[in-house]
Protein backbone atom coordinates (compact mmCIF):
# COMPACT_ATOMS: atom_id res chain seq x y z
CA UNK A 1 0.00 0.00 0.00
CA UNK A 2 1.37 3.40 -1.01
CA UNK A 3 0.63 6.35 1.29
CA UNK A 4 0.37 10.01 0.34
CA UNK A 5 3.40 10.70 2.53
CA UNK A 6 5.47 8.49 0.23
CA UNK A 7 4.43 10.52 -2.82
CA UNK A 8 5.21 13.76 -0.99
CA UNK A 9 8.68 12.52 0.00
CA UNK A 10 9.46 11.54 -3.59
CA UNK A 11 8.22 14.91 -4.86
CA UNK A 12 10.32 16.73 -2.27
CA UNK A 13 13.43 14.72 -3.18
CA UNK A 14 12.97 15.47 -6.88
CA UNK A 15 12.53 19.19 -6.26
CA UNK A 16 15.39 19.61 -3.79
CA UNK A 17 17.83 17.00 -5.17
CA UNK A 18 18.99 16.38 -1.59
CA UNK A 19 17.85 14.12 1.24
CA UNK A 20 18.84 16.81 3.74
CA UNK A 21 16.88 19.56 1.97
CA UNK A 22 13.90 17.27 1.32
CA UNK A 23 13.74 16.46 5.02
CA UNK A 24 13.86 20.15 5.89
CA UNK A 25 11.07 20.94 3.42
CA UNK A 26 8.88 18.20 4.93
CA UNK A 27 9.86 19.24 8.48
CA UNK A 28 11.33 15.81 9.19
CA UNK A 29 14.69 14.66 10.44
CA UNK A 30 16.88 13.08 7.77
CA UNK A 31 16.63 9.82 9.70
CA UNK A 32 12.83 9.93 9.60
CA UNK A 33 12.89 10.66 5.88
CA UNK A 34 15.25 7.74 5.24
CA UNK A 35 12.91 5.53 7.27
CA UNK A 36 10.00 6.56 5.03
CA UNK A 37 11.95 5.63 1.92
CA UNK A 38 12.96 2.27 3.41
CA UNK A 39 9.34 1.62 4.35
CA UNK A 40 8.21 2.41 0.80
CA UNK A 41 10.91 0.25 -0.78
CA UNK A 42 10.09 -2.64 1.57
CA UNK A 43 6.47 -2.45 0.49
CA UNK A 44 7.43 -2.35 -3.18
CA UNK A 45 10.26 -4.85 -2.94
CA UNK A 46 12.53 -2.61 -5.03
CA UNK A 47 14.48 0.68 -4.67
CA UNK A 48 12.99 3.97 -5.81
CA UNK A 49 16.23 5.96 -6.25
CA UNK A 50 19.96 5.33 -6.51
CA UNK A 51 21.75 6.07 -3.25
CA UNK A 52 24.63 8.56 -3.26
CA UNK A 53 23.81 9.76 -6.77
CA UNK A 54 24.02 13.50 -7.49
CA UNK A 55 21.89 14.67 -9.08
CA UNK A 56 19.47 12.14 -7.65
CA UNK A 57 18.68 9.35 -10.13
CA UNK A 58 15.31 7.67 -9.72
CA UNK A 59 14.73 4.05 -10.66
CA UNK A 60 11.93 2.99 -13.00
CA UNK A 61 9.75 2.38 -9.94
CA UNK A 62 10.57 5.83 -8.56
CA UNK A 63 9.79 7.53 -11.87
CA UNK A 64 6.46 5.73 -12.10
CA UNK A 65 5.55 6.84 -8.59
CA UNK A 66 6.53 10.41 -9.45
CA UNK A 67 4.08 10.25 -12.37
CA UNK A 68 1.43 9.19 -9.88
CA UNK A 69 2.42 12.03 -7.53
CA UNK A 70 2.09 14.54 -10.38
CA UNK A 71 -1.46 13.31 -10.97
CA UNK A 72 -2.68 12.93 -7.40
CA UNK A 73 -1.02 15.69 -5.36
CA UNK A 74 -2.35 18.63 -7.44
CA UNK A 75 -5.87 17.17 -7.14
CA UNK A 76 -5.41 16.76 -3.41
CA UNK A 77 -4.20 20.35 -3.06
CA UNK A 78 -7.19 21.59 -5.02
CA UNK A 79 -9.57 19.71 -2.75
CA UNK A 80 -7.86 20.94 0.41
CA UNK A 81 -7.92 24.47 -0.98
CA UNK A 82 -11.64 24.29 -1.72
CA UNK A 83 -12.37 22.97 1.76
CA UNK A 84 -10.10 25.32 3.66
CA UNK A 85 -10.40 28.80 2.16
CA UNK A 86 -9.94 31.60 4.62
CA UNK A 87 -13.10 33.02 6.13
CA UNK A 88 -11.67 36.53 5.83
CA UNK A 89 -10.54 36.09 2.22
CA UNK A 90 -12.43 39.24 1.22
CA UNK A 91 -9.72 41.32 2.89
CA UNK A 92 -6.85 39.41 1.24
CA UNK A 93 -4.72 40.64 -1.66
CA UNK A 94 -1.97 39.33 -3.92
CA UNK A 95 -0.07 42.00 -5.85
CA UNK A 96 2.46 40.49 -8.26
CA UNK A 97 5.28 41.96 -10.36
CA UNK A 98 7.01 40.07 -13.16
CA UNK A 99 10.49 40.85 -14.42
CA UNK A 100 10.09 39.37 -17.92
CA UNK A 101 7.39 39.68 -20.57
CA UNK A 102 7.80 36.04 -21.62
CA UNK A 103 6.49 34.99 -18.20
CA UNK A 104 2.99 36.09 -19.23
CA UNK A 105 2.77 32.95 -21.39
CA UNK A 106 2.40 30.73 -18.33
CA UNK A 107 1.42 33.26 -15.69
CA UNK A 108 -1.93 34.20 -17.18
CA UNK A 109 -3.35 30.63 -17.07
CA UNK A 110 -2.13 30.35 -13.47
CA UNK A 111 -3.80 33.65 -12.61
CA UNK A 112 -7.06 32.54 -14.25
CA UNK A 113 -7.14 29.33 -12.24
CA UNK A 114 -6.25 31.18 -9.05
CA UNK A 115 -8.98 33.78 -9.55
CA UNK A 116 -11.62 31.10 -10.02
CA UNK A 117 -10.47 29.37 -6.82
CA UNK A 118 -10.01 32.54 -4.71
CA UNK A 119 -12.47 35.08 -6.13
CA UNK A 120 -12.41 37.20 -2.95
CA UNK A 121 -8.63 37.78 -3.12
CA UNK A 122 -7.71 41.06 -4.79
CA UNK A 123 -5.13 40.12 -7.44
CA UNK A 124 -3.13 42.61 -9.45
CA UNK A 125 -0.29 42.21 -11.98
CA UNK A 126 2.35 44.77 -12.95
CA UNK A 127 5.47 44.57 -15.12
CA UNK A 128 8.79 44.83 -13.34
CA UNK A 129 10.64 46.02 -16.46
CA UNK A 130 9.93 49.69 -15.87
CA UNK A 131 10.95 49.76 -12.19
CA UNK A 132 12.84 47.69 -9.61
CA UNK A 133 10.18 45.61 -7.85
CA UNK A 134 12.21 44.05 -5.02
CA UNK A 135 12.38 47.26 -2.93
CA UNK A 136 8.60 47.54 -3.40
CA UNK A 137 8.30 43.97 -2.13
CA UNK A 138 10.34 44.86 0.95
CA UNK A 139 8.11 47.89 1.64
CA UNK A 140 4.94 45.82 1.36
CA UNK A 141 3.70 47.52 -1.83
CA UNK A 142 4.00 44.14 -3.59
CA UNK A 143 3.37 40.65 -2.28
CA UNK A 144 5.25 38.51 -4.82
CA UNK A 145 7.87 39.10 -7.52
CA UNK A 146 8.63 36.61 -10.29
CA UNK A 147 12.36 36.79 -11.03
CA UNK A 148 15.32 34.77 -12.26
CA UNK A 149 17.76 37.04 -10.45
CA UNK A 150 17.60 36.52 -6.66
CA UNK A 151 19.22 39.40 -4.75
CA UNK A 152 20.03 38.90 -1.05
CA UNK A 153 17.52 40.92 0.97
CA UNK A 154 16.64 40.64 4.64
CA UNK A 155 13.24 39.07 5.20
CA UNK A 156 12.82 37.90 1.59
CA UNK A 157 12.70 34.24 0.54
CA UNK A 158 13.07 33.01 -3.06
CA UNK A 159 10.87 29.99 -3.79
CA UNK A 160 11.95 28.11 -6.95
CA UNK A 161 9.14 27.64 -9.47
CA UNK A 162 10.92 25.64 -12.18
CA UNK A 163 14.24 25.18 -13.93
CA UNK A 164 14.87 26.05 -17.57
CA UNK A 165 17.62 26.64 -20.12
CA UNK A 166 18.39 30.02 -21.66
CA UNK A 167 18.91 29.75 -25.44
CA UNK A 168 20.19 32.07 -28.15
CA UNK A 169 17.69 32.67 -30.97
CA UNK A 170 19.19 33.28 -34.42
CA UNK A 171 17.70 33.55 -37.90
CA UNK A 172 17.46 30.49 -40.15
CA UNK A 173 20.28 31.64 -42.44
CA UNK A 174 22.66 32.80 -39.72
CA UNK A 175 26.36 31.97 -39.97
CA UNK A 176 26.14 30.23 -36.57
CA UNK A 177 23.33 27.87 -37.63
CA UNK A 178 25.69 24.91 -38.18
CA UNK A 179 27.42 25.12 -34.81
CA UNK A 180 26.35 22.67 -32.07
CA UNK A 181 26.58 25.48 -29.49
CA UNK A 182 27.53 29.14 -29.27
CA UNK A 183 30.63 30.50 -27.51
CA UNK A 184 30.96 34.01 -26.03
CA UNK A 185 33.33 34.92 -28.85
CA UNK A 186 30.62 34.11 -31.41
CA UNK A 187 28.52 36.98 -30.04
CA UNK A 188 31.30 39.59 -30.27
CA UNK A 189 30.26 40.46 -33.83
CA UNK A 190 26.51 40.31 -33.21
CA UNK A 191 23.73 42.76 -32.41
CA UNK A 192 22.27 41.47 -29.15
CA UNK A 193 18.57 42.19 -28.57
CA UNK A 194 17.51 42.35 -24.92
CA UNK A 195 14.69 43.56 -22.74
CA UNK A 196 15.20 47.18 -21.57
CA UNK A 197 16.64 46.35 -18.14
CA UNK A 198 20.06 46.70 -16.54
CA UNK A 199 22.66 44.32 -17.91
CA UNK A 200 23.44 43.07 -14.38
CA UNK A 201 19.97 41.49 -14.39
CA UNK A 202 20.54 39.62 -17.68
CA UNK A 203 22.07 36.12 -17.57
CA UNK A 204 23.50 36.47 -21.08
CA UNK A 205 25.83 39.13 -19.66
CA UNK A 206 26.43 38.09 -16.04
CA UNK A 207 26.86 34.35 -16.65
CA UNK A 208 28.07 34.11 -20.24
CA UNK A 209 29.65 37.21 -21.78
CA UNK A 210 31.09 39.05 -18.77
CA UNK A 211 33.10 36.06 -17.41
CA UNK A 212 34.74 35.81 -20.85
CA UNK A 213 35.23 39.60 -21.05
CA UNK A 214 33.27 39.71 -24.32
CA UNK A 215 31.01 42.52 -25.53
CA UNK A 216 28.49 42.24 -28.38
CA UNK A 217 29.01 44.59 -31.30
CA UNK A 218 25.75 46.36 -30.44
CA UNK A 219 22.93 46.09 -27.91
CA UNK A 220 19.39 46.85 -28.97
CA UNK A 221 16.43 46.79 -26.57
CA UNK A 222 12.81 45.84 -27.04
CA UNK A 223 9.94 45.32 -24.58
CA UNK A 224 7.91 42.83 -26.63
CA UNK A 225 9.00 39.22 -27.10
CA UNK A 226 7.13 38.91 -30.40
CA UNK A 227 8.91 41.99 -31.76
CA UNK A 228 12.27 40.62 -30.63
CA UNK A 229 11.55 37.43 -32.56
CA UNK A 230 10.59 39.41 -35.67
CA UNK A 231 13.91 41.24 -35.53
CA UNK A 232 15.79 37.97 -35.09
CA UNK A 233 13.90 36.24 -37.92
CA UNK A 234 14.71 39.12 -40.26
CA UNK A 235 18.43 38.93 -39.46
CA UNK A 236 18.64 42.14 -37.45
CA UNK A 237 20.17 40.57 -34.35
CA UNK A 238 20.18 37.64 -31.93
CA UNK A 239 18.55 37.37 -28.52
CA UNK A 240 18.67 35.21 -25.41
CA UNK A 241 15.35 33.89 -24.09
CA UNK A 242 14.12 31.00 -21.93
CA UNK A 243 13.62 27.76 -23.85
CA UNK A 244 9.86 27.82 -23.22
CA UNK A 245 9.59 31.29 -24.78
CA UNK A 246 11.70 30.38 -27.83
CA UNK A 247 9.87 27.09 -28.47
CA UNK A 248 6.77 28.79 -29.92
CA UNK A 249 8.93 30.30 -32.68
CA UNK A 250 11.35 27.42 -33.32
CA UNK A 251 8.45 24.95 -33.61
CA UNK A 252 7.05 27.03 -36.48
CA UNK A 253 10.41 27.37 -38.18
CA UNK A 254 10.69 31.12 -37.69
CA UNK A 255 14.06 31.04 -35.90
CA UNK A 256 16.73 28.58 -34.70
CA UNK A 257 17.74 28.14 -31.06
CA UNK A 258 21.33 27.44 -29.99
CA UNK A 259 22.77 26.40 -26.64
CA UNK A 260 24.97 28.92 -24.87
CA UNK A 261 28.13 26.97 -24.21
CA UNK A 262 28.69 23.24 -24.52
CA UNK A 263 26.60 22.43 -21.44
CA UNK A 264 24.00 25.15 -21.86
CA UNK A 265 23.05 28.05 -19.62
CA UNK A 266 20.77 26.58 -16.94
CA UNK A 267 18.65 28.86 -14.79
CA UNK A 268 15.83 28.83 -12.26
CA UNK A 269 12.76 31.04 -12.07
CA UNK A 270 11.84 32.13 -8.55
CA UNK A 271 8.93 33.68 -6.73
CA UNK A 272 10.26 36.22 -4.24
CA UNK A 273 8.08 36.96 -1.23
CA UNK A 274 8.35 38.26 2.29
CA UNK A 275 8.89 35.64 4.93
CA UNK A 276 5.62 36.50 6.67
CA UNK A 277 3.73 35.53 3.48
CA UNK A 278 5.23 32.06 3.13
CA UNK A 279 2.51 30.25 5.08
CA UNK A 280 -0.48 32.33 3.92
CA UNK A 281 -2.85 29.72 2.40
CA UNK A 282 -3.80 31.60 -0.78
CA UNK A 283 -0.14 32.51 -1.46
CA UNK A 284 0.97 28.90 -1.04
CA UNK A 285 -1.86 27.84 -3.30
CA UNK A 286 -0.83 30.32 -5.99
CA UNK A 287 2.75 29.01 -5.93
CA UNK A 288 1.57 25.39 -6.21
CA UNK A 289 -0.87 26.29 -9.00
CA UNK A 290 1.86 28.13 -10.93
CA UNK A 291 4.28 25.19 -10.56
CA UNK A 292 1.66 22.66 -11.70
CA UNK A 293 0.67 24.68 -14.77
CA UNK A 294 4.27 25.42 -15.76
CA UNK A 295 5.43 21.81 -15.51
CA UNK A 296 2.36 20.61 -17.41
CA UNK A 297 2.37 23.14 -20.25
CA UNK A 298 5.81 24.70 -20.82
CA UNK A 299 8.24 23.04 -23.21
CA UNK A 300 11.63 22.17 -21.75
CA UNK A 301 11.12 23.21 -18.12
CA UNK A 302 11.77 20.91 -15.18
CA UNK A 303 11.00 20.63 -11.50
CA UNK A 304 13.28 22.91 -9.46
CA UNK A 305 16.39 21.16 -8.15
CA UNK A 306 17.04 23.51 -5.28
CA UNK A 307 15.16 24.43 -2.11
CA UNK A 308 13.76 27.82 -1.23
CA UNK A 309 16.50 30.39 -0.76
CA UNK A 310 16.23 32.66 2.29
CA UNK A 311 18.24 35.54 0.81
CA UNK A 312 19.56 37.79 3.51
Amino acid sequence: MIDLKHLRTLEALRETDSLHEAAARLQLTQSALSHQFRDLENRLGMPVFVRKSRPVRFTSAGLRLLQLADQILPLLRTTVRDLGKLADGAAARLHIAIECHSCYQWLMPAVDEFRSAWPAVELDLVSGLSFTPLPALERGDLDLVVTSDPVPLAGITYVPLFGYEALLAIDKHHALRGKPFVTPGDIASQTLITYPIERNRLDIFTRFLDPADIEPARVRTCELTVMMMQWVASGRGVCCLPNWAVHEYTSRGYVIAKRLGEHGLQATLFAALRNDMLEVPYVRDFLLTAKDICLATLEGVNAPHQPSVPAG
